[in-house]
């Protein structure tokens, strides 16, 4: 039996209330969503001869249904006569309907919300019927994460650290797992000369908005030991901000970068030289160390299309780094410990050497093997030594 029951009318009902027309009506009514017609299916001709008894008990209990008004219909059936249908069902207003769907404690609580909103942050109001029910589940921290808005709205580009900035009952936890909604808000609440659009994404909230950043850190090794960085520390391993680390300028004649920490740890001794532990896409902070412009750099990365993207990136900033152990030879003589590349870059990468894009060609057109790669990690230390001697390095 498929007939209309009061609870698929509630069901119904539920649906359209998660389209959030309701609780927008509550901010702005100019739709006429009510009354609202919700089509009743009933039983056919020979359901009802045939089940007549709960065909009344069905008919009963439409008719019972609280916060509706039912449409009739009548039908002249052929053995019972003239008889009466529920047809439709009509939800006369928004409170009836509510009720039906069990919202009203979550309407009371957008009105709430709204009632805040407008009389401490109106233009805010445009977010609420943007996002209705994305707004009940922040209820419970909206009070505070307008106070974010407002300390924002007061100190605009404020120069400290998130968790420098004295906002009542606000942490830094509470800011960070909510950066997504407060990002929105803060757009369309502070002046647009206060937010950098340059940055974007969850990870640069901070910088958007005008706070501090921790300052990204680079980490290195010495290969050299007679190479004086640390008074009477020999091959130290060094991490240090980027800033200070542009003005290190460290005596070294070649550069080694890698991707791999194990790589980065073991990396043999190599006169006059220092390893650096690479940072993947991007390279912003060692751009401000021109002293690395007069040494050789040598990049490690994975054989695959992401390892050649990574160089190509790398030297938009230092246009003269070389490739380390990413080549032809290296990859056929590692073939046992071959892996698979799953999302491969297959854009054109302009910065590649003749011999480098001819490779990276063969990857990303899977001519050797569909999603090849080799991991810098699986790259014997006998061979790297022996590239290193190959190159007068060592």
């Amino acid at each position: 039996m498929n007939w209309t029951t009061a609870a698929d009318l509630r069901t119904r009902l539920e649906r359209l209330w998660e389209r959030g027309d309701w609780l927008r009506s509550l901010i702005d009514d100019t739709e006429g969503l009510f009354p609202l017609r919700l089509a009743i299916k009933g039983p056919n001709s020979s359901e009802l001869a045939e089940r007549f008894d709960a065909v009344r008990a069905w008919i009963a209990g439409i008719a019972a249904t609280a916060h509706v008004r039912v449409e009739w219909r009548e039908i002249n059936h052929r053995i019972l006569g003239l008889q009466r249908l529920p047809q439709a069902a009509w939800v006369d207003n928004l409170d009836d309907a509510l009720a039906i769907a069990g919202k009203r404690r979550d309407a009371a609580q957008f009105e709430r919300l709204l009632q805040i909103t407008r009389a401490r942050q109106p233009k805010l109001t445009a977010w609420l019927a943007q996002r209705p029910l994305q707004a009940l589940e922040s209820a419970g921290d909206w009070e505070r994460m307008l106070a974010v808005v407002d300390w924002l709205q007061a100190h605009p580009r404020p120069g400290v650290y998130l968790r420098q900035a004295e906002i009542p009952n606000v942490d830094t936890k509470f800011v960070e797992a909510r950066r997504g909604v407060l990002a929105q808000w803060l757009d369309l609440v502070l002046p647009p000369e206060t937010i950098d659009n340059s940055r974007t994404g969850a990870a640069q909230f901070a910088a958007r908005y005008g706070f501090r950043e921790k300052p990204p850190r680079i980490r290195f090794r010495v290969l050299d030991e007679k190479l004086a960085v640390l008074p009477g520390i020999s091959r130290p391993d060094i991490t240090l901000d980027a800033h200070s680390f542009a003005r290190l300028a460290v005596p070294c004649r070649h550069v080694f970068i890698t991707e791999n920490e194990v790589n980065f740890l073991a990396f043999p001794d190599v006169p006059q030289s220092i390893v650096l532990f690479g940072a993947g896409y991007g390279w912003e902070c060692l751009e401000p160390a021109r002293w690395l412009t007069e040494c050789v750099l040598h990049y490690w990365g994975d054989i695959d299309t992401h390892g050649f993207a990574i160089l190509d990136q790398l030297r938009t900033r230092f246009p003269h780094v070389g490739s380390f152990l990413m080549d032809r030879e290296t990859l056929m003589a590692h073939q046992t410990f071959w892996g698979d590349e799953g999302d491969q870059v297959i854009r054109d990468l302009p910065r590649l050497t003749a011999q480098e894009r001819e490779l990276f060609d063969d990857l990303r057109d899977n001519r050797i093997r569909h999603g090849l790669r080799l991991e810098q990690e699986r790259v014997g230390f006998g061979w790297v030594r022996a590239a290193l001697a190959e190159r007068a390095c060592a």
